[in-house]
């Protein structure tokens, strides 16, 4: 498959033109490689030269990120930007970078994800951002403790972010919003939701949700952004027959 080919099946897959109007990623091919056939596709959360190097040193054609280089303006090739840049045409490894849809794909989703690992159920779209419903919100089949729930996607209450358990014990209702959302607990709460989840943690709301007695988890903006990269790449596996795995560089943030 040529990259072009490539391009045009995530596209169609995670409908990257629908979010132009409200993402500020340059979504899609940020970096070409030279025209030959792509066999093998790495994925991860940040376009960084960890995950450049590690890309490499696996023979990886393409680099799929979540965050990748430009976000709303141009930058100069110069510095940090330039060594990045250069690395990738050194290794004539391209760079496909997809921010909101990744997020909130029904199926293939950071949220959808997290929702997936919860077994959630009566699953429907939540969390406003410039009028679009970027996140998911559900019920669990049964009622869980937050420690339960921590377990289920992966976590405990030493390696989340931050964890605020301020609501009802028995957990039936969630909502989801990957990465960078701390104040869309709002939107939960006005929901009369039992549990937030976020990725980033926030002063700013800890007395909010104290007072509205809602419990928020905060998961790091990292931990909440490898579901859907996770989901993609077992996808293009499949459909496509690449070659495909997760490059995995934690921040602890």
């Amino acid at each position: 498959m040529r990259l072009s080919e490539l391009d045009r099946h995530i596209r169609g897959l995670l409908r990257l033109e629908e979010l132009e109007s409200i993402d500020s990623s340059l979504n899609g091919v940020q970096v070409e490689c030279s025209d030959r056939e792509i066999t093998s596709v790495a994925f991860a959360v940040d376009a960084c030269m960890a995950s450049f190097e590690r890309a490499a040193a696996a023979r990886a054609d393409l680099l799929f990120v979540h965050h990748g280089l430009y976000w709303g303006r141009p930058l100069a090739l110069t510095g940090r930007h330039h060594r990045r840049v250069k690395f990738l045409m050194d290794h004539d490894m391209a760079l496909y970078a997809a921010h909101l849809p990744l997020d909130l794909h029904p199926e293939l989703g950071n949220n959808a994800g997290i929702a997936a690992a919860l077994r959630l159920e009566r699953i429907e779209p939540f969390g406003a951002y410039r009028g679009v419903k970027i996140g998911i919100k559900g019920s669990l089949a049964e009622p869980a403790g937050i420690d339960d729930i921590l377990r289920m996607i992966g976590l405990d209450r030493r390696s989340c972010l931050a964890l605020l358990p301020f609501g009802v014990q028995a957990i039936r209702t969630v909502g989801i919003v990957s990465g960078g959302a701390p104040q869309e607990v709002e939107q939960a709460i006005a929901e009369g939701l039992d549990l937030y989840i976020t990725g980033e943690a926030s002063h700013t709301v800890y007395h909010t949700c104290l007072e509205e007695r809602i419990n928020l988890l905060c998961g790091g903006h990292y931990q909440t952004e490898v579901w859907g990269l996770r989901l993609l790449s077992d996808r293009l596996a499949r459909d496509a027959g690449l070659r495909t795995f997760f490059v995995d560089v934690p921040t602890g943030l």
